[in-house]
């Protein structure tokens, strides 16, 4: 490691015939970058083609949180004025994305503590995903006008049972448990063996699965299986606002807690998350998922909910936004088509060459 690289925000060596990326912003729970979306995108494309690299291994600097999303305050101020930054950032974001979604090497993401936003986006695509019992796994993004990107559009709609709706739309935070029974994590290991996991890796990372099984341990029963039936059946509907009245008529506790919450969530993001997830859910390659991702970004980064979602939540932090359309009504068709039309051909997301 060169002198300096220490402060670097991502951390990128190859120790024994493993590449190790370590996200290096604890301050800032690792919030992404465009910098640091770089950097692991030049690592990455290195070690694709070097024969004494065998696997890749992302974690975190720290204890505090594998990565709580991206930049949201420079999205913000780039949104309010010409928003070349933030499309700069999404456009690169979404290229590491893709990068790690066909990368030829097996990867190894450590998911201890918070995995949020842009963490997922690194997270989901590795081929194992390890949680600890300080994982806590969640998509905020209506809550702040934005909307499940970094490949959410793809990975959510492909859980079992409606589950990622249910996880887009509420934002709703889940554990170790829940993310295995739902697939979002591969293995559990206890957050006082992960060094000892890290070592094991390095040293044999041609049995990464054979050291996992020497190393895992039982996450427990998932809360998530007590309201999977609820789930599958009430977020299966055929719009936002059918779901909003079908919680409504549950009568359940569980019920009038999810429809609460999704009151407090921009109607114009819900309704970009529900057709999001169900255009992706039909997309057959990655690709075309993240085109797509791209085009909205640019678009809700300019608009008033997340601007506004973002004043009031992490600026002011009243926690009470005022967002425009209010209600799922106001939210059109037109509008609705205006965020997922195709952009101008040169303006396009496009994967790394």
């Amino acid at each position: 490691m060169s002198l300096g690289a220490e402060h670097s925000p991502v951390l990128a060596r190859v120790e024994g015939a493993v590449g190790r990326l370590t996200l290096n912003r604890p301050k800032a729970l690792h919030a992404l970058t465009t910098q640091m979306c770089r950097l692991m995108i030049d690592a990455l494309l290195a070690w694709r083609a070097d024969p004494a690299v065998e696997a890749v291994l992302i974690d975190h600097a720290g204890e505090r949180g594998f990565c709580a999303g991206g930049d949201i305050r420079m999205l913000a101020e780039s949104g309010a004025g010409d928003a070349v930054q933030a499309r700069e950032f999404f456009h690169t974001e979404y290229r590491l994305n893709a990068l790690l979604f066909d990368y030829p090497k097996p990867v190894v993401a450590i998911m201890d503590g918070v995995v949020m936003g842009g963490g997922v986006g690194i997270a989901a695509p590795a081929r194992y995903r390890i949680a600890t019992e300080r994982t806590i796994f969640a998509m905020p993004e209506t809550g702040i006008g934005l909307f499940p990107d970094v490949g959410g559009g793809w990975f959510l709609p492909r859980l079992p049972g409606h589950a990622g709706l249910w996880l887009a739309l509420t934002g709703a935070r889940i554990k170790a448990a829940d993310c295995l029974r739902l697939g979002l994590a591969t293995d559990y290991v206890e957050s006082a063996r992960i060094e000892a996991l890290k070592a094991a890796l390095i040293a044999r990372p041609d049995a990464i699965e054979t050291v996992l099984s020497e190393i895992e341990a039982d996450a427990g029963a998932p809360p998530f299986a007590q309201h999977q039936d609820e789930i599958a059946r009430l977020f299966a509907l055929e719009s936002v606002e059918a779901i909003f009245a079908a919680l409504a008529a549950e009568g359940s506790a569980w019920a009038e807690a999810q429809l609460q919450a999704l009151k407090t969530k921009s109607p114009q993001t819900l309704k970009v998350a529900f057709r999001q997830l169900q255009a992706g859910g039909r997309m057959t390659r990655f690709y075309d998922n993240m085109a797509m991702e791209y085009r909205i970004a640019s678009r809700v980064v300019r608009r008033h909910d997340f601007l506004e979602g973002v004043r009031a939540v992490i600026v002011d932090k009243d926690n009470a936004p005022r967002w425009d359309p209010a209600t799922l009504e106001g939210v059109s068709e037109a509008l609705l088509a205006e965020i997922f039309a195709p952009l101008p051909p040169e303006e396009e997301w496009t994967p790394l060459p």
